[in-house]
């Protein structure tokens, strides 16, 4: 039946086409009689002429650059599609139609409108000062639909980053007279996408709570509408990865291993979970720690007592690289070019260490035929030329210049600086490329401050740190509270004369309302200082300070101590500090050491003279599997009158900064019998500070922590306490060395606002006299 069906099917068709076939015959056999019957893929077409129509803007001659058909010559269907293909993919036209008739060849477009104006509908988040520059689409152009849809794209992605994955961008166009456009891209933002929760698995030596912390990705909270870290992007999980991996190598984990990052969409698809597989290993320490050499020139010994690494500490990459570039810098002050320390590992598996010798051999002879530098539209070529320690001639040295790369990053002038080498001229030649591009240098900023002691300020200041591309710092700040205004403008030459010296001038205006005494101080001030790099981590700076220090404005009941100091005075003194910094450039990852020491002597020339001391010795380290951080610090300062007695504006001060638990001032000499039993401030005073911080087990993405302090110090010394009253001399004023000592709690709360620090505090030893404060709270933010 089917069979029989099909046939009689066909049969119709046929018949149907053979009436069509007789009703065109005559048609068929005109055409016939005028074109000769040929196969299609060999039929051509003779063009004498070529006629273009519909085109407003684009000349006829830019249309038959894209045809490439001459005329005097016969094309083939195939070459007259490709001219059609080629004006279409010029994207200068919508429609594109050619047509020949005889001889004559008619070419009709329809051209794409010009764009008035660009504008993006629907956007809060992303303004479109910032948006618009990013598209090809621009106002005065050809419209292009391809082009549209690839901003559209580009849009959508901005979004994709800010954590808004199910936004949408939509161009559309709204026609205008004159075949003109609008072209709008209509933006439905979505919500962000925040992650939810990050977990590690197989994490046995630190705490998912301690991980978290390492990592840029942070997980939503109660804050999640101001905290940024906590929106999901694609390319923070893969730099998490790699700061993990930093983390545990720094430790000793050589073979720790990020066996997956998992972001897995919640069922509301409005967050993201992020699992973290990873394997730890074990912990390697060093074991024995070696020198070799078959050169000649070189003594083994000599370059191993260099060596900062000592056999059972746990093993970390930065110690090596440390050791080598120690090394490598004795052979160059030893003149002796070409060699390199190469650090060979041999694992012991058995005790878990790994023994290092350092083999010093010669490398080949490489020079550095040049340096070249691109991308610096405004940084001068020289401010990325002295981060080098090389000069064209010079032996090439992989260390140096990956060394350079490091400081050209550190100087915040670019978003991207990538430094690769290439071969020269020559097979001994090197040519050390630099491609950089610059970022925003300058920023203006408006803070709001409060302390306890100097209250509620705001602030203005303006910073440029690549100053007319010179690489040179140019600030200006404005702060102004209940009880002081200050007005600064600072200027830093980092490279004074060519060289590693960082000259600084500072102007000032201060002015302040004594919280403690009925007075007023007004300090005007010239300040320029020279500092440069003494060791490796050690810095000395040099400076000269000429000021007038006025006392003003001192009411009757005030103290006759502070009454005898109203007058104003210059200042003209010479300083010196020395300082050591271990806690970002040491090689201990859990640790560090600042010390500070620094001297003023005043008398070269001005009224005042005298010699002050400060110095400052502070430690931190992790403990309990780096949850727990130490921090000791013990300060201390000493004013040595050197004629006449010290002013009030000379001495020390014992605020709430130093000694915790006590008023600004609340401590120290303080003549009880003026009406308001002033503070007087003492010529000496010495506070040592212990602390700890741990977590309270709050989810990490909270940033609150909590803290145990205890503080202890003293602060004493007048020149003269004679009040001026019936009362016996020094009876008044005691300006003994009196012990106090307070221990107390803190809440640290580390809010994108800006730090939080709540103190509650006792004091354990002080005197009746003293002022304690039992609650502190401090509040710093800029936006």
């Amino acid at each position: 039946m089917k069979i029989a069906k099909a046939t009689q099917n066909a049969r119709q068709f046929i018949q149907i086409q053979c009436v069509r076939a007789a009703l065109s015959g005559l048609a068929i056999a005109a055409v016939s009689s005028a074109v000769p019957l040929t196969p299609a893929f060999a039929q051509s077409f003779p063009i004498s002429s070529i006629q273009i129509d519909g085109n407003q803007r684009i000349e006829d001659a830019t249309i038959l650059s894209y045809l490439r058909l001459e005329r005097g010559k016969s094309a083939t269907a195939g070459e007259l599609n490709d001219a059609i293909q080629r004006l279409q993919r010029s994207g200068l036209f919508e429609t594109v139609d050619v047509v020949p008739v005889g001889n004559r060849l008619v070419v009709t477009v329809t051209e794409y409108p010009t764009i008035n104006r660009v504008n993006i509908e629907g956007n809060k988040r992303l303004k479109d000062a910032d948006l618009i520059p990013l598209l090809k689409s621009q106002s005065r152009r050809v419209y292009s639909p391809a082009t549209a849809e690839a901003d559209a794209a580009l849009l959508a992605e901005g979004y994709s980053q800010a954590g808004r994955i199910a936004a949408t961008v939509t161009p559309r166009i709204i026609p205008r007279s004159n075949n003109r456009v609008d072209l709008v891209f209509e933006v439905a933002e979505g919500d962000v996408v925040e992650v939810e929760r990050i977990s590690f698995i197989g994490n046995r030596a630190y705490s998912d709570r301690r991980l978290r912390r390492v990592i840029e990705s942070k997980q939503a909270g109660f804050l999640r509408s101001i905290i940024q870290s906590d929106t999901f992007v694609g390319d923070r999980i893969a730099f998490d990865r790699q700061l993990l991996r930093d983390f545990y190598l720094s430790r000793g984990y050589v073979d720790f291993q990020v066996l997956s990052s998992t972001p897995e969409l919640t069922r509301q698809r409005d967050g993201y979970f992020v699992s973290f597989k990873v394997r730890e290993g074990q912990q390697f320490k060093v074991g024995r720690v070696t020198t070799y050499s078959d050169l000649p020139e070189i003594d083994a010994d000599e370059y191993h007592k260099v060596a900062r690494l000592k056999d059972g500490e746990v093993y970390s990459p930065a110690k090596i690289e440390n050791t080598i570039t120690r090394m490598e810098r004795l052979a160059l002050r030893q003149g002796l070019n070409f060699v390199r320390v190469e650090p060979r590992i041999t694992r012991n598996d058995a005790d878990v260490t790994l023994d290092v010798e350092f083999a010093l051999i010669r490398g080949p002879r490489v020079f550095v035929e040049r340096i070249d530098i691109e991308g610096n539209a405004t940084t001068l070529d020289r401010v990325v030329r002295r981060q080098f320690n090389t000069v064209e001639g010079d032996p090439f040295n992989p260390r140096e210049i990956r060394d350079a790369a490091e400081r050209i990053r550190a100087l915040g002038y670019f978003s991207t600086a990538d430094v690769n080498t290439r071969q020269g001229s020559g097979p001994e030649q090197v040519v050390v490329d630099v491609d950089v591009e610059e970022t925003t240098t300058g920023s203006l900023g408006f803070g709001v401050s409060y302390g306890a002691d100097a209250g509620a300020s705001l602030s203005v200041n303006f910073k440029e740190r690549n100053f007319l591309g010179r690489g040179q710092t140019l600030s200006f700040s404005f702060d102004t509270g209940s009880d002081n205004k200050n007005t600064s403008v600072d200027f830093i030459e980092p490279s004074f004369l060519g060289r590693d010296l960082s000259l600084g001038l500072n102007a000032y205006y201060r002015t302040t309302d004594s919280q403690y005494a009925d007075y007023d101080t007004q300090n005007v001030g010239f300040e320029p200082s020279i500092e440069f790099p003494v060791s490796e981590n050690g810095r000395l700076r040099l400076s000269y300070r000429i000021s007038k220090d006025s006392i003003k404005n001192v009411n009757a009941t005030t103290s006759n101590i502070i009454r005898r100091d109203e007058s104003s005075a210059f200042t003209s003194a010479l300083g010196v500090l020395y300082s050591y910094d271990t806690r970002r450039t040491g090689l201990n990852p859990n640790g560090g050491v600042l010390l500070r020491f620094g001297q003023q002597i005043a008398g070269v020339g001005g009224g005042l003279k005298y010699l002050q001391t400060t110095g400052l010795v502070s430690a931190e380290t992790r403990v309990a599997r780096e949850e727990v951080t130490l921090r000791a610090q013990f300060e201390f300062g000493a004013n040595t009158r050197l004629t006449g007695n010290s002013r009030i504006t000379e001495r020390f001060f014992l605020g709430s900064s130093k000694l915790r638990g006590f008023d600004g001032a609340g401590v120290g000499p303080r003549d009880l019998t003026s009406a308001n039993q002033d503070a007087l401030g003492g010529n000496y005073f010495a506070v040592a500070r212990l602390e700890a911080d741990f977590p309270l087990g709050l989810p990490e993405e909270y940033g609150i922590r909590g803290g145990v302090f205890f503080d202890v110090g003293s602060l004493w010394g007048l020149d003269d306490t004679n009040t001026g009253t019936n009362a016996v001399p020094g009876a008044a004023v005691d300006d003994g060395f009196k012990i106090r000592s307070v221990i107390g709690v803190s809440l640290l709360w580390d809010t994108q606002i800006g730090p939080l620090r709540f103190n509650f505090s006792k004091a354990l030893v002080k005197e009746d006299y003293d002022k304690e404060r039992s609650f502190d709270l401090t509040v710093s933010t800029k936006f």
